[in-house]
């Protein structure tokens, strides 16, 4: 392979590579703006200035291409006076509002001022003013003053959201972004440009103003948006999901995320108004009139589901859900299997051809339909609907699922004599149920889901419940870090009183005489790894990664 000498040290690289990307690639930084690995090259905020030996001027290393035998210095006392100039002209005219900006902490402009800027400017005129506060689109907001001009807004919407809807107007010093006459930014991947944006030009209209980065916990996640499972960092503060953005993964979902994703999956997370807060059970009564639910202990709960299920121990229909982890639908075909002796479980899929696209969105609206087909757990049927509205069964148990949203099953309640749930958020049937236990949701639990290629990912609580304060209580120091326990946000904030659904069903085992001996999610899923359901007979979180692992 041929070679090239950076700093004094040689390295191999692959033909048609950039100067840049073979610095990155070995751990050598040279700043940059306009350049992202996953667009076209510009080349117009020369900040990347190097010095390459044979070559009269310094070259900009995002579009020079690496050769063999070159050397390339990157420290020279030329190339530190070029990055000076560079940083000093682009902060002639940027405003001085770093305190009152949501990119502060996370700021290239900012980091490089430190690093490559003399520190002072010797440009005492007044700055050039350009519109502030201008509604892109419905979820981004424009600084025109903060621009740079990288231009990497313009051509991601134009290469990957394949919606060219942003142009430079203008030159000079008065150049700045809009849209087009007519347009608005608004196609479905737009608020990535929020984090390729290397300044504060582009934030956020839901999360604008309400934390900075340095008092917000991160958690690396997966959306549980559609099949893809794009990995995700959770943002919180207070003990409350304040945004979600995307994480590399180059296998997954590179450096994006959808905007359905960024949103959608942080509403029922926070909202209390939606959420199941306690162990609730039915009042005596008319149970279709839609009559008030009473809060119960835990055990309380239990015991009622113990009576119901037990009394009609052959007529049970068990749903599991593609929403919820392998972990969670493990348990629950056990669950089914070994307590009841049934085979009657089953899951409907969510498929919406309109939401899916040729970038990220997939038309499965679930994170982990092949986890559950994985576990011999099989999709629903027309029989199966049929024989549910012939009266085949009279309780129906369901986990993250509400069957009313399936064709032919709004009057779902009405095909069973009584309904047992486990739901984070209050759905058609919670009304009409017996019994609803308050599950956690993909940002309060451990667990995995494995996406639409196979590949087998995790996710981490990223706020807290009582439950996991009960937790802290319990375990020593050395142990936390098996339920993601970290920083002040366990004891900050609203909390809600649920549990993850493994954990609900092995109290309910327990009702019925069998110990499902899990103390916590990682030891149901280094159980069906050793049972090799998954073909993967010897693993656990530590060794799956942060990327995952293909099965």
């Amino acid at each position: 392979m041929p070679k090239i000498i950076i700093d004094g040290k040689e390295f191999e690289f692959k033909p048609g590579q950039m100067v840049i990307e073979v610095a990155k690639e070995n751990g050598i930084k040279i700043p940059h703006f306009c350049w992202h690995p996953g667009l076209s090259i510009s080349g117009n905020c020369r900040i990347c200035l190097v010095e390459i030996e044979k070559i009269p001027k310094l070259a900009i290393a995002c579009s020079t291409l690496a050769s063999d035998g070159m050397v390339v210095n990157t420290k020279s006392e030329k190339t530190v006076k070029a990055q000076n100039a560079v940083m000093e002209f682009l902060l002639i005219n940027h405003p001085l509002d770093c305190p009152i900006c949501d990119e502060a902490g996370e700021c290239k402009l900012q980091d490089y001022a430190y690093k490559y800027s003399k520190g002072y400017s010797r440009y005492d005129e007044e700055k050039n003013h350009k519109d502030k506060r201008v509604e892109l689109g419905p979820n981004v907001m424009f600084d025109g003053e903060r621009c740079i001009s990288c231009s990497r807004c313009i051509r991601f919407c134009e290469e990957i959201a394949k919606d060219p809807e942003l142009t430079f107007i203008q030159r000079g010093e008065k150049v700045t972004i809009t849209t087009f006459p007519g347009e608005k930014l608004d196609n479905p991947y737009s608020m990535n440009v929020i984090e390729i944006c290397p300044v504060g030009a582009l934030t956020s209209r839901h999360f604008r103003f309400r934390a900075r980065v340095w008092d917000m916990s991160f958690t690396d996640s997966i959306c549980p948006g559609c099949s893809r499972g794009c990995n995700s960092i959770i943002g919180v503060r207070n003990n409350e999901i304040l945004r979600v953005t995307p994480r590399v993964n180059q296998e997954v979902n590179k450096w994006w995320l959808c905007d359905w994703g960024r949103l959608n999956t942080i509403k029922y997370v926070n909202d209390g108004k939606l959420r199941v807060d306690s162990p609730l059970i039915k009042l005596e009564g008319n149970r279709n009139n839609g009559e008030t639910h009473i809060p119960v202990e835990w055990d309380i709960a239990v015991t009622k589901a113990n009576t119901i299920l037990l009394n009609k121990k052959d007529e049970i229909l068990f749903v599991a859900s593609p929403f919820s982890t392998v972990e969670d639908n493990y348990v629950f075909k056990k669950f089914t299997n070994e307590v009841f002796n049934s085979e009657n479980i089953i899951y409907f899929p969510n498929t919406d051809e309109t939401f899916g696209d040729d970038i990220l969105r997939k038309s499965d609206k679930t994170p982990n339909s092949t986890g559950l087909k994985l576990l011999g757990i099989r999709e629903a049927t027309e029989k199966d609907i049929s024989e549910i509205k012939s009266g085949k069964y009279k309780i129906l148990y369901s986990i993250n699922e509400d069957i009313t949203r399936v064709n032919g099953l709004i009057d779902a309640h009405k095909y069973f004599e009584n309904l047992i749930l486990n739901s984070n958020i209050k759905s058609n049937l919670s009304v009409h149920s017996d019994i609803e236990f308050p599950e956690s949701t993909y940002a309060e639990i451990n667990g995995t889901f494995i996406n639409f290629q196979k590949r087998i990912q995790r996710i981490r609580p990223a706020v807290a419940t009582f439950e996991q304060e009960r937790i802290l209580g319990e375990y020593s120091l050395s142990r936390l870090d098996k339920f993601g326990a970290h920083n002040d946000r366990w004891t900050q904030g609203k909390k809600f009183n649920s549990r993850p659904t493994w954990k609900i069903i092995k109290q309910l085992a327990k009702s019925f005489g069998h110990n499902f001996e899990y103390e916590n999610s990682e030891e149901v899923f280094i159980e069906f790894c050793k049972k090799n359901i998954l073909k993967i007979n010897d693993c656990n979180y530590e060794k799956m990664g942060d990327k995952g692992l293909q099965l």
